[in-house]
């Protein structure tokens, strides 16, 4: 016979008049749920009897008996009925034990894939203290791990009765302190279970609990346990429908089956029937319509649970493998109709560890445990309502068997959640990060547990939850919400921007300006205010300010080779120009009042236009320097992608720098130059001097460009241009001012002192002639 003990399938040598398999129940207490098991048995071999194929001329019957315990520790086991144990597949140890539960190594990586689904990332464990608990948990903090899922708390269920005494003294600290909405529970049936729970009762009606069909708690007869478990998703064993066990359970009574005196008393319980005759199966005052269909599901499910199908797959195993035998004997030596069929259980082993078939339910059963397939796992939601009516409704479906990120299928709309929750719930450690923030690790927390930082400039999470900020693209820049990357504007220093367009006004204003002057200056140019200090030199320097006025606008709208070429050698070649032509001036001057020294040397160069020879000279030198620089490392065009937020600038980059500097150093050593030797003048007698004014026309030019430098190395982009074309305004209006705008005051509004008097005016008469270009 077959023995049905804890979900543990066992065959020994039968002794009976034909071949009978036997189920029986291990409990003490008569469970109604557990009948399930034996129905299904028996519903297995009805089937098998009425089949033309399997097992033909002859039947199998069914005895059930009560057995303890340790009458199973004498059996030779063949089918365990339980949930697959993993120490049970060595065949060194155990090579006569075949499981008929299909590997559970998917269990894991359904439940962390749902926790994923609902972003779940802060979980409770409830699990159970025995090895395979332990192994349970184990593998799933592992899955959770490389899923970024982290573990609130471990809550151990006990197994024996002072474990569970101690549990109880603890009064579940960690999970009343958890801040983990969702749980996940694990336990075997021979955990004790349902007596932990009966001090979770106020703990548990608001959290998700996330469980297997292993602990069957909606057949439990508290209502507290069918209240708080409310809206439990629980992973179940998936296996078709088998057509027509609906049907026998509702057709099913004491009457059909009188010799079982458990279903009597089972049918006694359910619907207050008396109970007569010595054998207490002879049952009184049942309701008309009583059916196990009528029953609450919490009392009798009308649906095969996971262990009826493993009992249903188990007969037919053993029925698969009895015929083969039968099969192969018959081949051997043939047996009469009618004669009994006596075997012992070993030899089913060479049949049952390569059997594979096909139920009537077109679902594929193996016993080769190198073969056995990964489960595959309905999701039920338990629902108690109407109030302790509680029943289980598929929500969706898991399986390895499908391609990654479609392995899981839910249907929320039908997910009832736990009492009071209304929504989808959440359970975080902390809020998630949104995009345009990164998760910042809080010290000696998990790693579920963070802080939310704002991404630096120019980084950007697009991302909920990012661990880092990443960079924009060169060409691009991040918004100000730094959760997008925008294609830059290209841009320059433009005539129509404000500042481009005030800077070209000045240095217009400033040429005109220049030109006037130059005008006056030609107009009064017999006067001795412009001949006392050679006014050829003057009108040189005029002019010179002019371009340098004008090279700014180089400076200013879309660069292009040309222009950025130009603006450097240009503003090298004029400026030196200028400072050149001051220098000149000093020098004159100086020489114009040694001429009376005695010595002709003097005289010599002051007649010969040597202080005029100073200006190509100089030029030339400037010239070569800036004909250097564009032979080796000419100016180009170049971009600034960081200067200015949101914008590309269009730029003109020197090439070389050390070149540029030269430049910039030349023109400042003549300017040095020229405030010396104007510096040294600057006390000489006469009213048309021009000495000090040339002193402190140069003290501004230094001024200017010596303040240049720090601030245009401190500056990037358009401001950098801006920078160089006011110094180069600044500069030139210096000369400008400082030079020729208290001569043309003069000349304009004062003509009074532009006269000769006396014999300082013969001197200067003189000197003037002295002065004066030749034609």
């Amino acid at each position: 016979f077959v023995s049905l003990m804890g979900k543990r399938f066992f065959w020994i040598n039968s002794r009976l008049p034909s071949t009978i398999i036997s189920a029986l129940t291990s409990s003490l207490l008569f469970q109604s749920k557990n009948y399930q098991y034996a129905l299904a048995l028996v519903f297995a071999i009805e089937e098998i009897n009425k089949n033309p194929h399997l097992l033909p001329n002859m039947t199998l019957g069914f005895g059930l008996y009560n057995v303890m315990h340790k009458c199973i520790q004498r059996f030779c086991g063949l089918l365990t009925l339980g949930p697959f144990e993993p120490l049970l597949s060595d065949s060194g140890q155990f090579p006569s034990l075949y499981q008929m539960t299909p590997k559970d190594t998917s269990l894991t990586h359904g439940m962390v894939s749902l926790m994923l689904h609902f972003s779940w990332t802060w979980v409770g464990l409830a699990i159970s203290d025995l090895p395979k608990g332990i192994q349970f948990m184990s593998d799933l903090k592992a899955e959770m791990q490389k899923n970024g899922i982290c573990v609130d708390f471990v809550e151990l269920i006990p197994a024996t009765l002072e474990s569970l005494s101690s549990l109880q003294n603890s009064a579940h600290i960690q999970i009343i302190k958890s801040s983990a909405n969702v749980e996940i529970l694990f336990c075997v049936t021979e955990s004790l279970i349902g007596a932990s729970f009966q001090s979770w009762e106020q703990l548990m009606t608001w959290k998700v609990w996330v469980t297997t069909s292993q602990w069957d708690f909606a057949s439990s007869e508290k209502p507290f346990l069918l209240y708080s478990f409310h809206g439990t998703l629980i992973f179940s064993n998936h296996h078709s429908e088998i057509s027509g066990f609906k049907n026998f359970l509702q057709t099913a009574n004491p009457s059909k089956y009188p010799e079982d005196s458990y279903f009597s008393k089972l049918w006694s319980l359910a619907f207050n029937c008396s109970v007569t005759g010595a054998s207490c199966k002879t049952l009184q005052n049942c309701p008309l319509n009583a059916s196990l269909e009528s029953l609450p599901p919490h009392y009798f499910d009308m649906s095969m649970s996971d262990g009826s199908y493993n009992i249903y797959n188990a007969v037919y195993a053993v029925a698969h493998s009895v015929h083969e035998m039968l099969l192969q004997e018959l081949e051997m030596q043939p047996v009469n109709s009618g004669a009994k069929v006596a075997f012992s259980p070993w030899q089913l082993h060479p049949f049952l560890k390569n059997l594979q078939f096909t139920n009537p339910a077109g679902d594929l059963v193996n016993l080769n445990h190198k073969r056995n397939l990964e489960a595959e796992y309905d999701i039920l939601n338990f629902w108690n309502f109407p109030y302790g009516y509680g029943r289980k409704v598929k929500v969706g479906w898991f399986s390895p068997y499908v391609s990654h990120g479609q392995q899981l299928s839910l249907s929320e709309n039908l997910i009832e959640w736990a009492t009071g929750i209304t929504e989808t719930p959440r359970s975080v450690c902390s809020v998630s990060c949104s995009p345009g923030f990164r998760k910042t690790p809080l010290e000696g927390k998990p790693a579920c547990c963070f802080d939310c930082t704002l991404c630096p400039e120019n980084e950007i999470s697009n991302q909920t939850d990012m661990d880092q900020c990443v960079n924009c693209p060169d060409l691009q820049y991040a918004n100000t919400e730094r959760d997008q990357c925008f294609h830059k504007k290209v841009t320059f220093l433009s005539f129509e921007d404000p500042l481009g367009m005030t800077l070209v006004c000045t240095a217009l204003c400033f040429s005109v300006l220049t030109v006037v002057f130059l005008g006056v200056f030609v107009k009064h140019r017999d006067t001795p205010i412009v001949k006392a200090n050679n006014r050829c030199l003057s009108y040189i320097l005029l002019i010179a300010l002019i371009f340098c006025f004008l090279c700014s606008l180089l400076f200013i709208g879309h660069p292009n080779t040309t222009t950025c070429v130009l603006q450097q050698t240009t503003f090298g070649v004029v400026f030196t120009l200028a400072v050149s032509t001051v220098l000149a001036k000093t020098i004159t001057v100086l020489l114009a009042f040694k001429v009376t020294v005695p010595g002709r040397r003097m005289r010599q160069w002051l007649l010969s236009g040597v202080p005029n020879s100073i200006i190509p000279i100089c030029s030339l030198i400037q010239l070569a320097l800036c004909g250097i620089w564009l032979g080796t490392s000419p100016p180009f065009i170049d971009t600034d992608a960081h200067s200015e937020h949101g914008h590309i600038i269009l730029v003109c980059n020197k090439g070389s720098v050390t070149a540029f500097y030269c430049v910039l150093g030349y023109l400042g050593s003549l300017a040095l130059a020229s405030f010396t030797v104007a510096f040294l003048a600057r006390n000489l007698p006469d009213k048309f001097n021009e000495a000090k004014f040339l002193t402190f026309s140069m003290l501004v030019f230094c001024s200017v460009w010596v303040t240049f430098l720090p601030v245009y190395q401190s500056t990037k982009g358009k401001v950098m241009v801006a920078v160089e074309v006011f110094s180069i305004l600044c500069s030139s209006a210096g000369l400008l001012g400082c030079i020729f705008v208290p001569k043309c005051y003069i000349i304009l509004f004062r003509p009074e002192k532009n006269a000769l008097k006396g014999l300082r005016d013969r001197i200067v008469s003189k000197e003037t002639d002295v002065l004066k270009c030749s034609s």
